[in-house]
């Protein structure tokens, strides 16, 4: 199966960690503040300015779109635990969105025929 392939499947993620020596709520200031986060992932690539969904302090996610066509989207995951020196894992989690089937236009799930 080629790369171009296996990115375009809605359970394709990319996941990349790294240990940093500040504490976890630096870290947490870094990608939830607007201000800083937008220093690294400015507003432009994402879909929306507010995160889809938080736990304060671990979790954060954000959904990303492409700038250019067909314009996928993407959701990115920051998840932040403190390690064992006394500094954070920071592990970043991408992974593609689902895309919507195209619904019927009588919207109640199913395809209609025409009458012949």
């Amino acid at each position: 199966m080629s790369d171009a392939a296996e990115t375009d499947r809605p359970d394709a993620k990319l996941v990349l960690e790294y240990e940093f020596d500040a504490p976890p709520a630096k870290v947490w200031r870094a990608v939830t503040i607007p201000a800083l986060r937008e220093r690294w992932l400015p507003d432009c690539d994402l879909a929306g300015a507010e995160p889809e969904s938080t736990i304060t302090g671990e979790e954060v996610r954000y959904r990303l779109r492409d700038s250019e066509p067909p314009f996928r989207e993407s959701q990115v995951i920051f998840r932040i635990e403190p390690n064992e020196d006394g500094g954070t894992r920071f592990r970043i989690i991408q992974q593609a969105c689902e895309v919507p089937l195209p619904r019927a236009a009588n919207s109640n799930c199913c395809l209609m025929r025409a009458a012949a």
